[in-house]
């Protein structure tokens, strides 16, 4: 009796159980279910409790700039309108840190296609922050990027110009820890280096790695900010931690989830991936955010970052936009952090709390909370201003509270976002999450298994099915789609031949176990 096998379905049905392996990997590994986070709930007090009013204490801001990509042979609009951010934008926010996290300079040839460190590209980066004067001004914290290490054999080599060039290099020339005293508290910024050593061509340097000895330095770094006392972490670094491969089962994450004052981890790096996703945020298993911020390369993006009371708020801004606005209290509810944050500090709090920012002085600041009429701020002290509120009549639901402030030059910026005071919680979207959460030596195991299965298993199943039509013990089957059988006859010819089948076959699977 014939058997009537269809090499479709087979074929189907292989595919569909890889992808559904692939996708539940997937899934797995961006998952953030209330449960698991409890699990990994740091054990200890909860977060301290603030008395949010109308003061100035317990405020801190500072900014963040990344892939900035200094280039002799491209835009050169680059570097002035860096000079200008120097000049302009760090004075108008008068920030305590800078932070620059990677991709200094462009290190790419003339054509494009090859990689070199060019030591003009770095002499521009040093003569801006040099004649701005910036660095009298604040302190800039800047860390190498893989543009930054293309081409650089190790440390110590004679290409390596971030050590004379850049304003950490020469103290730090990997990981690094700077504390600041800011008012009554303490904060304590580290710097992660993941770069390779050496430091492939371009395209080969995309992805980071820490050996045992930097995560070993990574958590002394840690350590020694608690007993500085530090009552903030704020970690930063080119890579994203989904790219950052470790020799250590112990890794970033895991160190970073380990200290509850850690707050956030700020990097740059994937450019909004061609502008598929221009907000790359999300809230990492340990507890703490992890915002990618877009290049100033092309994008002409920075952030500032404020830590109000105890809360963490941002704000991405394209340079020259002007005024900056940025609600701290009520925070908003998508970059919540319950492991970090103490949800009663908003709800006991006596004051809305807006930061204005501009290059002239800012005109008026209103705020107002979902359809209620619009309610004007009065300014405390230098960019802060208040408005009273009864945080009680929002104790239900998710609100939405908006700001308007307008400068001298009648330029105006609205900001809204919405809060919950209940616990509600908001979701970010998949593929920032993806990108974030995820692992690269995971997804690039789990890509290589699944290609390896659909290129393998395929082949063998038509070569057996060939060999059962040879037994007469089933029909050689038929398609109607022109295209697909005849892509269907020409895979099967060539399993029929032994000294193509075999190579074709046996090759992947030596990759795997050669």
């Amino acid at each position: 009796m014939k058997m009537k096998i269809s090499i479709l379905t087979i074929v189907f049905l292989v595919s569909i159980v890889m992808l559904s392996i692939f996708v539940a990997n997937v899934a797995n590994l961006i998952a953030t279910d209330s449960d698991e986070e409890m699990i990994q709930r740091p054990k200890g007090e909860e977060p301290r409790k603030y008395n949010i009013g109308d003061k100035m204490d317990n405020l801190m801001w500072f900014l963040q700039i990344s892939d900035i990509h200094i280039s002799i042979f491209k835009d050169p609009s680059r570097i002035t309108e860096l000079k200008e951010f120097c000049d302009v934008t760090v004075d108008a926010f008068n920030p305590p840190v800078v932070l620059a996290s990677g991709d200094l300079t462009d290190a790419k040839k003339k054509d494009a296609m090859g990689s070199k460190q060019v030591l003009d590209e770095w002499k521009h980066y040093k003569r801006v922050l040099d004649e701005s004067g910036v660095l009298k001004r604040t302190t800039w914290l800047d860390v190498r990027g893989n543009h930054d290490n293309f081409n650089v054999l190790n440390l110590k080599s004679s290409e390596n110009y971030y050590l004379n060039y850049s304003v950490q290099g020469k103290y730090h020339p990997r990981s690094y820890l700077h504390h600041i005293n800011h008012k009554s508290e303490k904060y304590s910024f580290i710097a992660i280096d993941a770069c390779l050593e050496p430091g492939p061509k371009r395209p080969f340097n995309f992805v980071g790695f820490l050996d045992e000895p930097e995560i070993d330095k990574i958590k002394k770094l840690a350590q020694h900010s608690k007993k500085l006392g530090s009552d903030y972490i704020i970690w930063f670094g080119h890579y994203p931690t989904s790219c950052i491969l470790s020799q250590c089962d112990n890794g970033l994450r895991e160190i970073m989830a380990e200290h509850r004052e850690g707050m956030v981890y700020l990097c740059g790096h994937y450019h909004t991936l061609g502008g598929i996703a221009p907000q790359m945020y999300t809230l990492q298993r340990g507890g703490y955010l992890e915002l990618e911020l877009a290049d100033w390369k092309d994008n002409r993006m920075y952030r500032i970052g404020v830590i109000d009371h105890g809360q963490f708020s941002f704000s991405d801004n394209q340079h020259n936009d002007w005024p900056v606005a940025l609600i701290t209290n009520p925070k908003h509810i998508l970059f919540s952090m319950p492991q970090r944050e103490n949800i009663k500090s908003i709800i006991e709090s006596t004051h809305m709390r807006i930061l204005a920012f501009s290059t002239v002085p800012i005109k008026a600041v209103s705020v107002r909370i979902d359809d209620e009429k619009w309610v004007q701020c009065r300014k405390v002290e230098g960019s802060l201003y208040v408005a009273t509120w009864n945080a009680s009549r929002y104790l239900k639901g998710i609100h939405s509270i908006k700001t308007r402030v307008v400068d001298e030059l009648n330029r105006k910026k609205e900001v809204a976002q919405m809060f919950a005071l209940d616990g509600s919680r908001m979701s970010f979207k998949l593929l920032p999450r993806f990108l974030l959460m995820s692992d690269a030596s995971k997804i690039f195991a789990i890509t290589f298994g699944v290609m390896l299965v659909l290129n393998v298993i395929p082949l063998c199943i038509l070569r057996s099915c060939h060999k059962l039509v040879l037994m007469k013990k089933m029909e050689r089957p038929r398609f109607k789609v022109r295209c697909f059988h005849a892509f269907i006859r020409k895979l099967w010819i060539t399993t029929t031949i032994s000294y193509l089948f075999w190579p074709i076959v046996l090759y992947p699977l030596y990759l795997v176990f050669g």
